[in-house]
């Protein structure tokens, strides 16, 4: 194994000057010029240049979508020609995989391998999954009380989506929301994260082999606070999708009721707790434990970040995560031998560090890791090492706050009753694990837990036709399955009067 050799497409791509944004099926600059950088987190230097979208390019994409969606072709397309499209862009993704796990390597930081293994092969998943829907996107009859009245109901797409993407999974959040909502008939304006452009953009470059009718995807790429809050206030679009953190949700939540209260849906974060009792495969368990912290570098809403151990095994997991905690290769994404990459960027790689710092003026006991790497080929970088807290008690701020790091706070507890009482205790509630022998133990913990998913002796796997999303201040709404052409559709009753004259 060693350093991946850029294909020869991503390097022209790299290298061709600012990068312009996708609108209504041309390639086009901000209207006034604007660039930003997107910078590598491996070496903290620039990759390229893209294009800064401000309020009036928001509009002019807004336009293009309502275009496609009005009086374009996509509206007239049966839902046969709309599976078809799906599958060519689950194709075209499948086509250029290498090449889009390399992109998103670089910009993001992750290794190449997961990048490879999970985000472009879920993407591929989930554009095959939703080509399925359109047509099984049936209404109903409804046998009514009015009398001599033939009822029945219709799902319509809603119209003109606007997409907010974080920069943990670029790719496969694009895939998450792009799909579905091309499947129940909409069209979108979608917008990558500030700091990870560029697979948005180079996804769109694939699009444009699929020929789809101009206007129906369209990527706009600028800063949250410019082009997201366009986007979100914008009176044209019918909805807003967002996935990133509960304080800019509520921002958006905000401006879409203040604009004109269009349709919302929030997958916000987590602090999420994995609870091992003594029964379970304790190798197993702090292994998947491990994994469900510091995969992705821990930079996931549903990093399990709370690890509540019973007291009588509370040592040996402990240790098992420090072990696990050293062991993982920190390197560029692009190296095939690294197992954690860096941070996403240097304000991230801060925060992470002032909670390690908090963790240990509140009397938390480090167990590895809450340092930068000495390696010198990583100084540039936003590396941090993952970082084990024991002796955490659970009102601690780094078992409250969400860290978005590989920080993970190991907890005991006595019995299942303050297992559930403290997994509980926080303000989200997006993803919980449970980790026994005991089935009817399993099934009590996950009944309880205020979770929108709970995993039973595993942590993190997910499934396109399961529903995902959070109770409380993880968000609302869900996406996957049925639930994601739900969050794309209008539910239209139509009652037929049937009496004579």
């Amino acid at each position: 194994m060693g350093e991946v050799t850029l294909s020869g497409r991503v390097q022209s791509f790299l290298a061709a000057g600012p990068q312009p944004m996708w609108i209504g099926g041309a390639w086009v600059p901000a209207a006034d010029g604007a660039v930003l950088p997107s910078l590598n987190p491996a070496t903290g230097e620039p990759l390229c240049q893209v294009a800064s979208a401000g309020t009036e390019d928001v509009d002019r994409a807004v336009r293009a979508a309502r275009l496609a969606f009005e009086d374009g072709p996509w509206p007239r397309l049966t839902a046969a020609q709309r599976s078809a499209y799906l599958y060519a862009i689950a194709d075209a993704i499948e086509a250029h995989a290498e090449e889009l796990a390399q992109v998103e390597s670089l910009d993001n930081g992750k290794p190449v391998t997961a990048a490879r293994q999970a985000d472009v092969r879920k993407s591929i998943a989930h554009f095959r999954y939703y080509a399925g829907w359109p047509t099984k996107i049936t209404g109903d009859t409804v046998p009514v009380s009015v009398p001599e009245t033939f009822a029945y109901t219709l799902f319509q797409p809603v119209g003109v989506c606007g997409q907010i993407i974080p920069w943990n999974y670029p790719l496969l959040m694009a895939a998450w929301k792009l799909a579905p909502a091309l499947a129940a008939g909409c069209t979108m304006v979608l917008k990558p994260a500030e700091q990870t452009p560029l697979s948005a953009l180079y996804l769109a470059r694939i699009l444009e082999g699929v020929d789809l009718p101009p206007g129906v995807i369209n990527v706009v790429t600028g800063y949250g606070e410019t082009a997201g809050a366009a986007l979100a206030s914008h009176p044209d679009v019918d909805k807003i999708a967002f996935t990133g953190s509960t304080e800019v949700g509520r921002l958006i939540l905000k401006a879409a009721g203040d604009s004109n209260l269009k349709r919302v849906s929030l997958e916000l974060g987590g602090k999420s707790p994995n609870i091992i009792f003594a029964d379970a495969d304790l190798e197993q368990a702090s292994l998947g434990a491990a994994d469900g912290i510091f995969y992705n570098m821990g930079q996931d809403c549903t990093a399990g970040s709370r690890v509540f151990v019973e007291r009588a095994v509370y040592d040996r997991v402990g240790a098992h995560l420090a072990d696990r905690a050293a062991a993982l290769r920190l390197g560029p994404g692009l190296d095939e031998a690294t197992e954690i990459g860096p941070l996403i960027s240097q304000e991230q790689l801060q925060r992470v560090e002032g909670y390690v710092a908090q963790g240990a003026r509140e009397g938390a006991r480090r167990l590895a890791g809450g340092d930068r790497p000495t390696d010198p080929g990583l100084r540039h970088g936003y590396f941090a090492r993952p970082t084990v807290f024991a002796d955490v008690r659970n009102d601690m701020r780094i078992a409250q706050e969400e860290i978005f790091g590989p920080v993970v706070t190991v907890i005991p507890f006595q019995d299942v009753d303050e297992a559930i009482r403290l997994g509980n205790q926080t303000r989200y509630g997006l993803a919980a694990g449970v980790w026994t022998r005991d089935l009817r133990k399993a099934h009590r913990v996950a009944a309880a837990m205020r979770a929108g998913t709970v995993w039973v002796n595993s942590y993190g796997s997910g499934a396109v036709e399961m529903p995902f999303g959070g109770f409380r201040e993880s968000g609302h709404g869900r996406e996957h399955g049925f639930e994601g052409i739900r969050l794309y559709s209008e539910v239209k009753s139509v009652l037929m009067n049937l009496a004579g004259e």
